[in-house]
């Protein structure tokens, strides 16, 4: 199932005519490159949400090549194989509306590609006009390559819990770089160029001590939101169906060794046998272990913030997505998994690593502002 050449061709100038159109659009314009970040930066996040819910809906597979769909540009037009496919198993990975969902993914991580390639050129056009280096959009676009042969290997290597996950932090790490992106130019903006100052760009003057917390607890967040695409990519989100104990125990019968063996096909174990409950539970009970730390860790920098002065409004916000990110948490056992609630949970988290990004970005510039007014 290969895509023709004219069809390959077809997706090609597509991708060129958005770099070329939105290239030609900024020109030397940094309030439009300032756009074009803040839009790219929401697709992004956008795509993130997207993804979620094509996985949680079980439609990764919906499409089983890479980057067509049964060999053809839509699903509209692989419609027998589609048929076949599903008659051959109702209910499994293959349908209609899956295939779609998965296109449609694909299509807005295309445009999104496209974007952070036309930033990437644009930075390096206007390097010097404008004063800035464009090292921070060069590994944006180089994350952005990797990304993509992460999303093809999803689909190739058939769902892999490793590739998986790799790829939901992969998309993680690219709305990372573009909400970096989007903060240094709107602090350029807000230095340079006549707009009303950009609140959320100000400096947190903080000590060293709360600066170390910042990136500690940002460390903690990734890893736990790592824990959490695990637990997704091996569908252990309902092996523990009750709260606070699992399976009425604190510490159930569990299977670390299989449950976290990496390099494995999706639901087998490094023997060649099906995944046990008890592994599956490993994989949930880790996940809410690493909750209960992350909580106590970030909640804990939270504090500390709140009681700095420019840090407070922050502070508010970030224990407001960190209760948010509980709650929707606790929802996915209580209500079984809803498809809205599990997909909001994933959005949260992207939120809520984003957000501790700019705060501790925001205690670097003020690091930095000092030093320069100290020399």
């Amino acid at each position: 199932m290969k895509m023709s050449g004219i069809e390959h061709g077809i997706i090609g100038i597509i991708v060129l005519a958005i770099i070329v159109g939105v290239f030609l659009w900024v020109q030397r314009d940094q309030i439009k490159y300032r756009k074009l970040v803040a839009i790219t930066t929401v697709a992004t996040f956008v795509l993130i949400v997207l993804g979620a819910y094509v996985r949680l809906s079980d439609a990764g597979l919906g499409c089983p090549d890479w980057p067509g769909c049964y060999g053809n540009l839509t699903p509209h037009h692989s419609v027998e194989e589609i048929s076949a496919a599903e008659a051959a198993q109702p209910g499994g990975s293959v349908s209609m509306a899956k295939a779609w969902k998965e296109m449609v993914h694909r299509y807005l991580a295309m445009v999104v590609g496209a974007l952070i390639a036309a930033i990437m050129l644009a930075a390096w056009r206007n390097r010097r006009f404008w004063g800035q280096s464009p090292a921070l959009p060069t590994l944006l676009a180089c994350a952005v390559i990797f990304q993509a042969a992460l999303g093809a290997w999803t689909v190739t290597l058939l769902l892999k819990p490793a590739i998986v996950t790799s790829h939901l932090l992969g998309g993680i790490t690219i709305l990372s770089l573009l909400t970096w992106l989007l903060w240094q130019q709107s602090r350029q903006s807000a230095a340079t160029l006549p707009l009303t100052p950009i609140k959320w760009a100000v400096g947190i003057m903080a000590s060293n001590g709360v600066r170390v917390f910042g990136l500690i607890a940002s460390v903690v967040l990734f890893g736990q939101i790592a824990l959490g695409g695990w637990v997704s990519t091996n569908y252990a989100a309902l092996a523990c169906t009750d709260l606070p104990l699992c399976h009425g125990e604190v510490a159930p019968s569990m299977d670390f060794a299989n449950a976290f063996h990496i390099i494995r096909p999706l639901g087998i174990g490094p023997d060649g046998a099906l995944l046990t409950l008890d592994a599956l539970t490993a994989i949930h009970w880790a996940h809410r272990v690493g909750a209960m730390i992350a909580l106590l860790v970030v909640g804990s920098f939270a504090w500390k913030l709140i009681q700095i002065a420019e840090g407070k409004k922050a502070a508010r916000m970030l224990f407001a997505m960190l209760g948010a990110q509980i709650a929707l948490g606790l929802s996915n056992v209580w209500f079984s998994l809803p498809i809205a609630v599990a997909v909001g949970h994933n959005g949260m988290a992207a939120m809520l690593f984003a957000w501790l990004l700019v705060i501790n970005l925001r205690m670097s510039a003020s690091l930095a502002e000092q030093g320069k007014v100290t020399t």
